[in-house]
C-alpha cells in the first residue's frame, strides 16, 4: 500500500513524494529480529578494527598457530603489546590458546574464519582496492 505524504523539506529535507507503509513495516520488523545479531556482530567488527588485531588475526589464519614471540618478530612489536591485543581477542573468542610445555600458541577460532574470510580475501587479493 503506498500512501502520499506531504513534502516538508523545511522539517526533516525529505523529498520523498510516497512511502511505502509495508516495506517500512517490514524493514522494522527485519531490524528488530536482527537486533541481537546486529549488536554482536557490531561488538566483534570494533575488536577487529584495530590494524594491530586484524594482522594479527591476517597472519594467524595464514600460518595457523603462532606463539606470542612470533607474532612479536612479525609485527615488529614488543611482546607485551602483542600480548594485550592476543588477551583481547582471546577474551572475545577469536583465538584460541594451546599450550605445549612453556610456549602457548594462538590460533585463529573456526567459528571466526567464515565471519573474517571476506575481509582476507580482499587483502589477498584486491590490495590496491582499499
Amino acid at each position: 500500500m503506498i500512501y502520499y505524504l506531504w513534502f516538508m523539506e523545511e522539517e526533516n529535507n525529505c523529498i520523498r513524494k510516497e512511502a511505502d507503509l509495508n516495506q517500512i513495516k517490514r524493514c522494522r520488523q527485519q531490524i528488530f529480529e536482527a537486533e541481537e545479531v546486529v549488536s554482536t556482530l557490531t561488538d566483534k567488527l570494533s575488536l577487529v578494527s584495530n590494524t594491530t588485531r586484524l594482522k594479527i588475526l591476517y597472519v594467524l589464519q595464514a600460518e595457523e598457530r603462532l606463539c606470542v614471540c612470533d607474532l612479536s618478530d612479525i609485527l615488529n612489536m614488543t611482546i607485551p603489546a602483542v600480548s594485550q591485543h592476543l588477551r583481547k581477542l582471546k577474551d572475545r573468542d577469536f583465538v584460541k590458546a594451546e599450550k605445549e610445555g612453556q610456549t602457548i600458541f594462538y590460533s585463529l577460532r573456526d567459528d571466526h574464519r567464515e565471519l573474517l574470510a571476506p575481509f582476507f580475501n580482499l587483502l589477498n587479493h584486491q590490495p590496491e582496492t582499499i
